[in-house]
């Protein structure tokens, strides 16, 4: 009989891993802290519960987030099917029951006899068998830094600060402009996309900045003061109107090609590796509503009409520098029989904690079974979440939420066909992953 599979976290991704090890045959052990240990977040003992949103983000169909569900759904992911089980109105979006979701996880999983269910904590990362440390953004300090240990202290962050991500093709070129400060470049091209402000646009910015929402404090971790090395763009503008200009928004060394001369500040857009076709904010890591950001950057020249992938976001977060350390199958590369799955693992968002569970489960159970783990094909969302966890540059790695952007663009022919609708390239991005899938599935077990 084969040995049990360790997986050290009963949330999402814990409890997805778990349910498809069982599902082909294998036994696990599955250890959660709570009810025994809490964390500053959580309120129950229940397993999977949701500590911020209820929303499992859009359902509308041809979209980044329908994508990954959908990748899920046809791999027989549990708890999308119990999502959609305690399913509540709220529109597009893939919205539960909290209380009945983390309820419907924990009878599922307690009534498999494969899965062992340890109401324990781990402080250690199991060194004689193959094991899934799924243990979350909020991990134990003990585990922590037997983690640390194994991989390097330097490859692991408690603390996220992301700054926001714009698509590249709803930035106004006739503004924003192609400059390296001083005209110097890494590879003798111009570096940035840079948006130019006069003091009028400046000063209204700086004053929507100082008037807007901050995020509410969800646990004690994230009212703690912020490191003044990576100060949140808001309290920046606080503390002087001009530091902003003497920081991030610094115009020395570019010269704005439609007036020819510096602009008052300018705002860098940094092209994003490993993600097609978008632009990073450099330095614009803020603590606001997403509303709030959308509002205010939207004030910047350039960016009126701009879409974000992503915004920004400062919070505790315990995660790994997946990029230095693991393989796209989510597997230690130094301990193949190690797998890291969940916000651990380097994702943001609920779905993609589910998703990294559900692949890090399969790839464990086939490496225990003697088989060897088999890469998601880079096309579908899955492969290219995992392909960004463990490929993007690792001296500046942040995590990510499954956008298009990640996936590998569509073929020269196929883009300048569809050109002028977007929504048909997002549809055929979507067909191109879903016929990967179908394929991928169509030679395992």
């Amino acid at each position: 009989m084969r040995e049990p599979i360790h997986i050290i976290g009963g949330g999402l991704a814990g409890t997805e891993a778990a349910w498809q090890i069982a599902r082909r045959g294998g036994r696990v052990v599955l250890s959660e802290m709570r009810p025994a240990r809490s964390t500053a977040a959580h309120r129950t003992d229940r397993l999977a519960e949701l500590v911020c949103s209820n929303s499992l983000k859009s359902e509308s169909e041809s979209t980044a987030p329908w994508l990954l569900k959908e990748e899920l759904r046809r791999l027989g992911s549990l708890l999308l099917q119990i999502a959609q089980k305690v399913r509540v109105p709220a529109g597009h979006a893939l919205t539960v029951d909290r209380d009945l979701f983390a309820a419907e996880v924990t009878a599922a999983l307690a009534a498999e006899p494969l899965i062992e269910l340890r109401r324990e904590e781990v402080t250690s990362v199991p060194r004689d068998a193959i094991a899934i440390i799924a243990s979350g953004p909020l991990t134990s300090e003990g585990l922590a830094e037997d983690i640390a240990r194994l991989t390097g202290s330097g490859h692991l962050f408690f603390y996220d600060s992301i700054s926001p991500i714009v698509d590249a093709s709803t930035v106004d070129r006739t503004v924003a402009f192609l400059a390296s400060r001083y005209g110097k470049s890494t590879d003798g091209t111009d570096d940035y996309l840079n948006c130019p402000f006069d003091r009028e646009q400046y000063e209204r910015f700086v004053d929507a900045l100082t008037g807007a929402q901050p995020v509410p404090v969800h646990i004690p971790e994230d009212a703690t003061p912020f490191f003044e090395a990576c100060l949140p763009i808001e309290e920046l503008a606080r503390r002087g109107r001009e530091t902003l200009r003497f920081g991030p928004m610094k115009p020395v060394g570019l010269t704005d090609p439609r007036t020819g001369r510096r602009p008052y500040a300018v705002v860098q857009l940094r092209q994003e590796n490993l993600r097609a076709e978008s632009y990073n904010l450099v330095g614009f890591q803020n603590h606001l509503r997403f509303g709030e950001q959308q509002r205010i950057l939207r004030l910047i020249p350039g960016l009126e009409q701009a879409e974000f992938l992503r915004f920004g976001q400062m919070h505790r977060n315990t995660y790994i520098n997946g990029p230095a350390l693991l393989a796209s199958t989510l597997q230690l590369r130094a301990r193949p029989e190690l797998f890291f799955a969940g916000q651990i693992s380097g994702v943001e968002g609920y779905v993609e904690s589910i998703a990294t569970g559900l692949m890090a489960g399969l790839h464990a159970a086939a490496l225990s079974s003697g088989a060897t783990p088999r890469q998601l094909p880079r096309e579908t969302a899955l492969g290219s979440l995992c392909h960004y966890v463990s490929g993007a540059d690792p001296a500046d790695y942040q995590p990510a939420n499954i956008t298009f952007d990640l996936l590998p663009p569509l073929d020269e022919p196929t883009r300048i066909q569809l050109r002028r609708d977007k929504h048909a390239r997002h549809a055929e991005v979507c067909r191109r992953a879903l016929t990967a899938l179908e394929i991928y599935a169509g030679g395992t077990d």
